[in-house]
């Protein structure tokens, strides 16, 4: 089975043909399509191709399914012994892509 490593949003992520991943916030439109060529490693089933940093030639082409927020995050911050707590919470922004193919 053909897999691949691409890096995107400062995270590496193992990809094959199918995948549905959800990754940092790209400014896409739902429905659309993309393209990583920062793939760092490609396994065709039979051979691995690791690159030094990014495999030459290699692509990887995904669909973008949503645009949607991350679960609730909680940040919390105290210094002891001195009464001080401050808790702030956040939801990361991401977008969902499904991998229609791999190149290389």
């Amino acid at each position: 089975m053909a897999y691949a490593v691409i890096k995107t949003g400062g995270k590496q992520y193992r990809v094959a043909a199918g995948d549905k991943i959800d990754v940092e916030k790209l400014d896409l439109e739902v429905d659309s399509d993309t393209t990583f060529d920062q793939v760092l490693m490609v396994n065709d089933g039979s051979s691995i191709r690791i690159g030094s940093p990014v495999v030459d030639g290699a692509t990887v082409s995904a669909k973008v399914l949503d645009q949607f927020r991350g679960p609730k995050g909680v940040a919390f911050k105290f210094k002891r012994r001195k009464g001080f707590h401050k808790t702030k919470g956040f939801r990361r922004h991401m977008t969902k892509l499904e991998i229609t193919s791999i190149n290389g």
